[in-house]
């Protein structure tokens, strides 16, 4: 399988999560049995899981110039990131991102400060023209501002870098460029239901859902469904893919191993139901495990037959 290389546009958090035995209701204080900080930041996390699996990856991206962003920094070059474009500021702090973990599902809730990540703009992405081009395929998240995200899509699309736009954290509506611009628009269940204002509870409804984005401009859709898989909407087939079903501890970033690992697999010239089928087991083992990207298993712990 050859050395995919890929092209990250996101952010870049520090994640301060507790653990607790139930998420607390609001105005309650309840006890955690633990504390652990890591690296995260969706872009990040995306990062990170295509450089684990060995994939020449560069990240662009804007980090505080503090303790937080000076780890970040060494996380990302311990991980052989290119990081010619991880942009330092004094005008804000690193991103935050608060998480809650309850012990008895695995179940979180996240509270993101974007800091610096607010702070990219399409001026940056413009100066990582040569990054993005080069890459095969571009990867982007909602967790930095919308225009610079357009900016680097339209960047890769001129030059038929395949693009993948995960829309999370959902915001609100997205412009009609933004579909037109994914060659794979990639939501999770929540976020399409916000977008479409439709229902995913089945099969039959997720593919309609798939179906009112397809014709919003994208070139093919991915709806992540949790513990039911992931759905593939084309133009002409619908194609569930299921996934295992295992006992999760901590979900947080599941959906980023998935979207790393995708864009590994794709990039490695794996056919797109395929390169899913592997994203949904790779995701599956990292819930299992607690932490975000320190949850996300590297080549040499994932079966060989996966990089055939």
């Amino acid at each position: 399988m050859k050395q995919p290389k890929l092209c990250i546009v996101g952010s870049s958090n520090m994640d301060l999560v507790t653990y607790a035995q139930r998420l607390p209701q609001l105005g309650e204080t309840v006890s955690g049995t633990r504390f652990q900080p890591g690296f995260g930041g969706k872009g990040a996390n995306q990062a990170v899981m295509g450089a684990k699996l060995g994939a020449q990856v560069t990240m662009i991206t804007k980090i505080g110039d503090d303790s937080f962003g000076r780890d970040m920094l060494q996380n990302y070059k311990s991980l052989n990131l290119d990081t010619s474009y991880v942009l330092v500021t004094d005008e804000a702090s690193t991103g935050v991102a608060p998480i809650w973990v309850e012990e008895t599902s695995g179940n979180n809730a996240i509270i993101v400060a974007a800091g610096a990540n607010d702070l990219l703009t399409p001026k940056d992405i413009e100066a990582a023209h040569s990054a993005i081009t080069s890459a095969q395929v571009l990867i982007c998240q909602w967790e930095i501002p919308l225009e610079t995200t357009l900016a680097a899509l339209r960047i890769a699309r001129k030059q038929n870098v395949t693009t993948i736009f995960n829309p999370a954290p959902i915001r609100s509506q997205l412009p009609d460029e933004a579909y037109k611009l994914s060659d794979i628009f990639a939501p999770n269940e929540t976020e399409t239901e916000v977008l479409t204002g439709l229902p995913v509870g089945t099969i039959e409804e997720a593919t309609v859902a798939g179906q009112a984005l397809l014709a919003r401009g994208a070139g093919k859709v991915i709806l992540t469904l949790g513990e039911r898989g992931s759905l593939l909407v084309e133009p002409t087939k619908t194609t569930h893919i299921p996934t295992s079903v295992v006992q999760a501890v901590d979900t947080t970033g599941a959906g980023d191993s998935f979207m790393g690992s995708l864009s590994y697999f794709f990039a490695a010239g794996v056919a797109l139901p395929l390169a899913i089928e592997r994203a949904n087991h790779i995701a599956s083992i990292s819930v299992q495990s607690h932490g975000t990207q320190s949850s996300f298993p590297t080549r040499e712990n994932l079966p060989a037959h996966l990089f055939e």
